[in-house]
């Protein structure tokens, strides 16, 4: 039960983080995917790399714990959660206005 509710912690503290940084880019990673009738539609990379980058260091600490094989699990099923919920949303997506 107690790895349920971290597993749960940790799935929304990886979406928060994905959250926060495809809202406000701080390395403002992007790719374009395309033009549209309104703009260019791009994808901003800042929010899915840093909770990916939040997740190794996470595993980490987990290694060093030597709790990789009971926890590991848990937080690999709460971060694919949590990126598929954000990229579902459309976290990270944005269309710049060519006007």
């Amino acid at each position: 039960m107690k790895n349920v509710f971290v597993a749960l912690l940790q799935f929304v503290l990886f979406l928060a983080v994905f959250t926060a940084f495809s809202f406000f880019p701080v390395l403002n990673i992007q790719h374009v995917i395309g033009p549209t009738p309104d703009g260019t539609r791009v994808f901003i990379w800042d929010g899915l790399l840093l909770s990916a980058l939040l997740y190794l260091v996470i595993l980490g600490i987990e290694a060093a714990r030597r709790r990789v094989a009971q926890a590991g699990v848990w937080t690999t099923v709460a971060f694919v959660l949590a990126a598929g919920a954000g990229l579902a949303i459309k976290l990270g997506f944005k269309t710049i206005s060519s006007f």
